[in-house]
């Protein structure tokens, strides 16, 4: 698996100049850890390395996206995580200005209703189905 890109000036400020980013992010991960069993987070240069032991291969899509949707990531790097790995059928989207959950949910699944669907998908990246941003990347259901 390789690098996954983000946006560096975009995302959740998750951590300051002062801060350790490293610690920060896995903080942040560990909130709502979606299934990554020994977390461990190293971060150089606005990239981001995950370790740990995956219970899905979900949980390394969404631990992915929750370290680089954080202001200051631009990559992510989760070759080190053991155990499942992400689908490579996956399909992931980056918000765009004027998006909301329910157009995306039309374009990529044929119904606007079906807004939900992406929402719990990213439910550990998204926190509230009307507060999205433009940069921000996601998963796109199946």
């Amino acid at each position: 698996m390789g690098l996954f890109d983000f946006a560096k000036n975009i995302g959740n400020k998750i951590f300051g100049k002062d801060d350790d980013p490293a610690e920060k992010i896995k903080e942040h991960i560990e909130e709502d850890n979606p299934g990554i069993d020994d977390l461990k987070v190293v971060y150089e240069d606005g990239k981001a390395v995950i370790s740990g032991t995956a219970k899905s291969p979900e949980a390394v899509e969404k631990v992915i996206l929750m370290a680089g949707n954080a202001r200051g990531v631009e990559m992510v790097d989760a070759s080190a995580v053991v155990g499942a790995q992400p689908s490579m059928e996956i399909e992931y989207y980056v918000i765009q200005k004027g998006d909301t959950l329910s157009g995306i949910a039309k374009k990529f699944l044929g119904n606007a209703m079906d807004y939900p669907k992406i929402f719990e998908a990213n439910r550990e990246v998204i926190k509230d189905p009307d507060l999205i941003f433009p940069g921000q990347k996601i998963r796109i259901p199946k």
